[in-house]
């Protein structure tokens, strides 16, 4: 019995070794779970990167599970890896003292080359509430009516199909930012609603 919980955390860090960072950085430019699985050089299993990649995203707030609006008053939460004496991974909620800083929220210093004319200091800063999100409910969609859903996402191309579901989607309202991406695939997907599809 141990051993296949050693088993289970050697492989995990295995994973998250040769992948995790990958994963991450993939996902971070918009790529489903299927085409992060295709251009990763070590074998990863697909329910392993959908896991990294929805961590990921709560993480840095691509994906919030509170509406965004109602959660920038209340106290800070992050996820942290924790492993029992067997070595199985699991996640625990932390709390994020105010003068800590929160993941996703950073201040950069961008200085230019002293040496040229014109050169400047910038700065830059993160604020998460200066993102916007779009509520989705594809979870609970795609758990009362497959097909309906499915068809749904016929106006959507291929890469877009796989992002939506290649996410583990829970059943409850989740926002997601609205980035470029998700953009698009919303409204291609609010032309299919008013058409009446």
């Amino acid at each position: 019995m141990e051993d296949k919980y050693f088993k289970q955390a050697l492989s995990d860090f295995t994973i998250e070794f040769a992948s995790g960072d990958a994963i991450r950085s993939l996902s971070d430019k918009g790529y489903s779970v299927k085409k992060i699985k295709s251009k990763l050089d070590f074998p990863t299993p697909e329910e392993r990167i959908r896991e990294i990649v929805w961590k990921h995203y709560i993480d840095n707030k691509t994906i919030c599970l509170q509406d965004p609006k109602e959660t920038s008053s209340v106290e800070n939460y992050t996820i942290k890896k924790v492993y029992d004496s067997y070595g199985r991974p699991s996640f625990k909620k932390v709390s994020v003292k105010a003068d800590e800083e929160a993941p996703g929220s950073k201040q950069v210093s961008i200085k230019a080359d002293e040496e040229e004319p014109g050169s400047k200091q910038v700065k830059v800063e993160a604020d998460e509430e200066a993102k916007e999100y779009v509520e989705c409910d594809f979870g609970k969609r795609l758990y009362q009516n497959k097909d309906e859903f499915l068809k749904s996402l016929s106006v959507l191309d291929e890469e877009e199909k796989d992002y939506i579901l290649g996410l583990p989607w829970p059943l409850t309202k989740v926002w997601h930012v609205k980035n470029e991406k998700f953009a698009k695939i919303i409204t291609k997907l609010s032309g299919e609603k008013s058409n009446g599809k």
